[in-house]
C-alpha cells in the first residue's frame, strides 16, 4: 500500500475466496483499520470458476488423477511430472472465455435476482 500505483489509489479493492485467514466480517474490518483505502472484497462462495489455480488444479484432477488407482505416492509425483513434462513441451494460454461482456451480464441478471428478492421480502 505505500508503493505505486497503490498509494495515490483513492481506493484499493483487494479481492479474496472465503479462505479460513480471510473469511467474513473481521477480515474486512482487519483490513480496513490497517488500511483506510482498502476494500476487501469476497468472491462468492462455490466460485472456483473465478479462481485460475482452481481451474488448472480441476484440469489436473481430471486429465491426470482420475482414475485414483495409484500404488503409491511415487507413482502419483511420476504422473504429476510427465504431465507437466507434457504440457511444457507445446505450452499455450488457456482460453478464457468468461471476459468482461460476460461479466457484465452476469452482474446485471444478480443484480436483478437480488432486487426480486429484496421487493419480495418488503411484502
Amino acid at each position: 500500500m505505500r508503493e505505486e500505483p497503490y498509494r495515490s489509489a483513492n481506493r484499493v479493492f483487494w479481492v479474496v475466496d472465503n479462505g479460513s485467514s480471510h473469511r467474513g466480517q473481521v477480515a474486512v474490518r482487519r483490513l480496513r483499520k490497517a488500511y483506510r483505502k482498502a476494500f476487501l472484497v469476497h468472491t462468492p462462495v462455490h466460485a472456483s470458476w473465478l479462481n485460475q489455480v482452481e481451474i488448472y488444479f480441476s484440469i489436473i484432477q481430471r486429465k491426470v488423477l482420475t482414475p485414483n488407482d495409484f500404488a503409491s505416492l511415487e507413482e502419483v509425483e511420476q504422473r504429476l511430472r510427465l504431465y507437466e513434462e507434457l504440457s511444457n513441451r507445446e505450452p499455450h494460454p488457456f482460453n478464457w472465455k468468461f471476459d468482461r461482456a460476460a461479466l457484465q451480464v452476469f452482474l446485471k441478471k444478480l443484480e436483478a435476482k437480488r432486487e426480486l428478492v429484496s421487493s419480495a421480502l418488503a411484502r
